[in-house]
């Protein structure tokens, strides 16, 4: 009786213990855990009847040598299934061609699919059912999975283009996306610092636009330069050796060369299809540069001889042909390009772009393929057949998916993995932003403004790895690892953002296996993070601080010396109601094991008081939300991660509730400048006050260019005053101007803390 009553239990256990134990990522669809274990040895045989899955057995037997130093035999019959690994075909199910069917048993492993792809994916969830320690005996838990992806674009990207990364390095980048089942590698091969990929018909591509004479020497910031020549480009030979790479392992390489915009490596070498006729130099900043391919004929006959070369490389159904970020300055004044707008009846540049887009198009479709391309195709008229790659948010996916076009969801605020992964303090430089491994898995690729027709249209997803800061294949590493483990599993469709920790629990488990592979990987998630959140009281702040490990074990000072093993025990968020600098680490057996954070608290008489915003943040820039404005934090200037928010063609207007009348003399707005990153201070600030909260006074207006004190905040000072509510605005620059970075486009307005004196 009580063996029938465990067995029970057993067959009745959650999904998410069972996962627990298991640690499988992505966490299949259906898990059920049975008793006792499958023992894999050199005697297990490999039970093969259809041929046509040859090539996923034998890749199996790859893993089998290199991770245990044997593999398996392989037989088309055998007297008894005892000790095998049975391989079947499963013709049961016609809809979901990439299912699969998993059965471990003490007796035999049982495999089916109807596709080579589903027995690949059940072979990849046996591989992390192993042991990492090497053994000749491989204890395997009794499961059976019935599994199948959700998205049917599973994908990561890699940007080649700013800095290079050898065909070595490519095989392992598309291994790491077959261990967690990806199934797109989308390969950024040409921008302006660099053309990676070689052309028969135009060699100077290579010759000439494979080479930069010096690239950026920290942030962009900084505008510092080394003069060190850098380069190097793939032959045909080994992308195809790559594509073959990546189709066996079931993965689809989709190449993007970028037009009209991001062209200036291509000009260098043929700058007859540019507006100005050159000379150019490859990019060495980064950024937006204001040269881009001239929409003339010429121009043309050259991208279709290129992309017809692309194409007898790329079997993908889509090819990418960028489509961002393309400054119109020169169109603006070219004589060509106005006469192609008359000729064509276009009614500005915009306009232009869709008829570029549009035109290269037909001839993709005329191959056979079809285009993808960044959501600025969108702009101007989306082209009859393209796909869109929303990135700049949700917004140009959900537009493209109401026109009933297929969409790819990369927005910036969960995917662009060239982010801050930790307290960016403690961090290698990047580009900005806060992407957390929490923030990734907490991301739903299907938009909830679409109706159930319109979500059909959502291709999936994917995380893009843009690598001006990144120059290393182990920095590589150390950006997608582990945060592609939790797209992974949005990709596949069973995350569960409410349950993140059993989530954190399996991840973390896959850190052994990591190491064992030598893969470097972010350790972020052990660090002490932190989070400033309201006050109760509604006097000052509560600084709330975390680790992956076990908080409780977390010491902290308030007095900015570093923390020991005999520091404050942290139980609790710290109540900070003065200012003071806190300084933490967590520590194990009296020794610290991690590095510690530090966090300066300034207050003022708005610190902690509740803020309202006219307009929310943009997403990729909205960690804090309004709390931010008054948490007593200084933004790191150098770092454009989590202190600041984020405005995107919006101005900020916040309006503050001191909780009593208070006399006021001075409100202090810090904000920001980047122009690289199109950044620019705001046109003027306003500074409003109110006892009421409804009529307000004053209306004091500052221009951002007449008053910036030492820490890059503007300042508003009057006689002293009484009020309540305090209003301030800071006015968007608007569209950014000719001539500057960003040209055309909205500005963002970056703005963190507002004092009040």
């Amino acid at each position: 009786m009580l063996k029938k009553s465990l067995l029970l239990l057993l067959l009745l256990v959650n999904f998410s213990y069972s996962q627990k134990e298991l640690a499988l990522i992505p966490q299949p669809s259906e898990l059920k855990l049975n008793e006792g274990n499958f023992v894999l040895n050199e005697n297990t045989k490999i039970l093969l009847t259809n041929p046509e899955f040859k090539n996923e057995v034998d890749l199996f037997n790859q893993f089998l040598k290199s991770s245990y130093g044997f593999e398996l035999q392989i037989t088309n019959n055998s007297k008894s299934p005892i000790n095998t690994i049975e391989i079947q075909k499963d013709n049961s199910d016609k809809e979901s061609l990439d299912k699969y069917i998993l059965n471990v048993s003490p007796s035999q492993i049982q495999i089916a699919s109807k596709r080579n792809i589903g027995i690949f994916y059940a072979f990849q969830t046996l591989q992390q059912l192993f042991p990492i320690q090497k053994s000749n005996n491989i204890n395997i838990s009794s499961v059976e999975i019935k599994d199948q992806p959700k998205y049917a674009w599973r994908g990561m990207h890699l940007d080649c283009a700013r800095h290079f990364f050898p065909k070595e390095f490519i095989k392992k980048y598309i291994d790491y996306l077959a261990m967690y089942k990806f199934n797109t590698f989308h390969w950024h091969l040409t921008d302006d610092q660099g053309w990676r990929i070689e052309i028969k018909k135009y060699p100077k591509l290579t010759e000439v636009g494979a080479w930069r004479n010096g690239s950026m020497i920290g942030h962009y910031n900084d505008q510092k330069f080394d003069d060190k020549r850098y380069g190097g480009f793939y032959t045909q030979e080994e992308i195809k050796e790559i594509v073959a790479y990546a189709t066996e392992r079931h993965i689809t390489v989709v190449p993007e060369i970028e037009m009209p915009g991001h062209a200036v490596a291509a000009l260098a070498a043929y700058p007859e299809y540019s507006c100005t006729g050159g000379p150019f130099e490859v990019g060495k900043i980064w950024g937006v540069l204001d040269d881009v391919f001239c929409p003339k004929d010429e121009t043309f006959t050259f991208l279709e001889n290129v992309l017809t070369e692309v194409m007898s490389l790329f079997p993908s159904k889509y090819i990418h042909i960028g489509g961002d970020e393309c400054p119109k300055t020169r169109w603006k004044v070219c004589p060509h390009c106005q006469k192609r707008m008359k000729d064509e009846n276009l009614k500005d540049e915009h306009e232009l772009q869709s008829y570029f887009i549009q035109r290269i198009e037909k001839f993709v479709n005329s191959k056979g393929r079809k285009i993808i391309g960044w959501d600025e195709i969108l702009e101007g008229g989306l082209a009859p057949n393209a796909a869109v790659m929303s990135w700049r948010g949700t917004e140009g996916g959900i537009a493209a998916a109401k026109q009933k076009h297929f969409v790819v969801m990369t927005p910036g605020s969960h995917c662009y993995f060239d982010h801050y992964q930790g307290e960016p303090k403690n961090e290698p430089i990047a580009i900005g932003g806060y992407t957390t491994v929490e923030k990734v898995y907490s991301f739903n690729p299907t938009p909830k403004e679409l109706s159930s027709e319109e979500a059909k249209y959502i291709l999936g997803a994917q995380a893009n790895l843009w690598t001006e800061y990144i120059e290393t294949p182990s920095h590589v590493e150390y950006m997608i690892f582990p945060r592609m483990l939790a797209l992974s599993e949005v990709l596949w469709g069973t995350s569960n953002p409410v349950n993140y920790t059993d989530f954190q629990n399996r991840m973390i488990k896959h850190f052994d296996a990591l190491e064992a592979k030598g893969i470097n990987y972010s350790k972020s998630i052990f660090e002490v993070t932190t989070k400033v959140k309201p006050s109760t009281t509604g006097n000052g702040v509560l600084f709330e601080l975390k680790s992956a490990n076990n908080s409780n074990k977390i010491r902290y000072t308030t007095d900015g010396s570093n923390p020991t093993a005999n520091s404050f025990p942290y139980s609790n968020p710290i109540e900070i109601t003065k200012s003071q600098t806190i300084k933490a680490a967590y520590f194990e057996n009296e020794k610290q094991k991690s590095g510690y954070i530090e966090q300066t608290f300034s207050l003022n008489k708005a610190t902690g008081k509740k803020i309202t915003l006219t307009d929310p943040p943009h997403e990729n820039y909205s960690i804090g939300g309004a709390l931010t404005l008054v948490d007593g934090v200084l933004a790191n200037r150098s770092k454009l991660g989590k202190d600041w928010l984020g405005f995107s063609g919006k101005d900020m207007n916040a309006t503050i509730d001191l909780g009593k009348s208070e006399a006021i003399h001075k409100v202090s707005v810090s904000v920001l400048e980047s122009q690289g990153s199109w950044i620019y201070y705001p046109q003027s600030i306003g500074v409003l006050i109110s006892s009421d909260g409804e009529n307000y006074r004053l209306g004091t207006i500052i221009s951002s260019e007449k008053i910036k004190d030492s820490k890059g905040r503007i300042v508003v000072t009057f006689d002293n005053q009484q009020a309540k509510f305090i209003k301030v605005i800071a006015y968007n620059a608007g569209k950014t101007p000719e001539g500057l970075p960003g040209a055309g486009s909205n500005a963002w307005l970056f703005v963190d803390e507002i004092g009040v004196e």
